[in-house]
């Protein structure tokens, strides 16, 4: 493993509360041999550009088995954004003030790992890295694919009459047009979001106002039931043996 570039201090921030509704403890259960959350860390760890790995958690447990896996929890995070519908805006407000103001830390840039999506290879992450150093007006990135339903073909209830959801220019009613002549989207699938502090801490936002576009090509393996966990195990098996995915899963947005 690589050290990391010492030009840049790129934190990785993993966010992993203790309450689950679908999956009590999830972030602590057992995939392949593992607790969820380590996969996300390692990953972090791993990186030849990511400097510092923490993990903001309410929850003593989380926070202990994450030390065991090498990463810091330097603050336990207050119950008001460990809620059911806490947003990730406040999670990060909150790290990086405290680092900030505590240890007079700052970061360059900091890297969203999702602990819920642990089928992610190191490599996809550093290339996201170096897209958003390469690009120094961008206030965040986010990594999107493909989806399988198009926008355009779907509907809002309003007064007990369907309305399309979108309108095309030109195209009366879009939602009766094959997908190929339709506008081209893009689903923000989580696989790694970059947000540099400033949007965060200065413009109170997530991704700000340009957001660069990381266009994956992998197939997207979240874990939200348990009916998910058998192929999240089937796919980190894969890789480990090299064999995920199939075939180059980056293709850089073409500005």
């Amino acid at each position: 493993m690589s050290l990391p570039d010492p030009r840049h201090e790129i934190l990785a921030l993993i966010p992993a509360r203790g309450g689950s509704k679908g999956i009590p403890r999830k972030n602590l259960i057992p995939i392949a041999g593992k607790p969820l959350i380590a996969y996300s860390i390692e990953q972090a760890l791993q990186s030849r550009w990511i400097t510092r790995v923490i993990v903001s958690t309410d929850d003593e447990e989380i926070a202990s088995v994450s030390r065991s896996f090498g990463a810091e929890t330097p603050f336990l995070r207050p119950a008001e954004y460990a809620q059911d519908l806490s947003i990730d805006l406040e999670v990060f407000q909150h790290a990086l003030s405290w680092l900030r103001d505590q240890e007079g830390y700052a970061c360059e840039l900091v890297v969203h790992l999702r602990p819920t999506g642990p089928v992610r290879r190191v490599e996809v992450i550093d290339q996201a890295i170096q897209e958003m150093l390469n690009h120094p007006e961008a206030d965040a990135l986010r990594s999107v694919s493909v989806p399988s339903l198009t926008p355009y073909k779907m509907w809002r209830i309003s007064d007990g009459t369907l309305q399309p959801l979108l309108s095309v220019p030109g195209l009366a009613e879009p939602y009766c047009m094959p997908r190929q002549i339709l506008p081209e989207v893009y689903w923000q699938n989580g696989y790694v979001d970059i947000i540099r502090p400033a949007t965060i801490l200065g413009q109170g936002l997530m991704a700000g106002k340009t957001i660069l576009p990381f266009i994956t090509h992998e197939p997207i393996l979240e874990l939200d039931y348990r009916e998910s966990i058998p192929a999240i195990e089937e796919a980190l098996h894969k890789m480990q043996r090299g064999e995920w995915p199939e075939k180059d899963p980056v293709k850089k947005f073409a500005a």
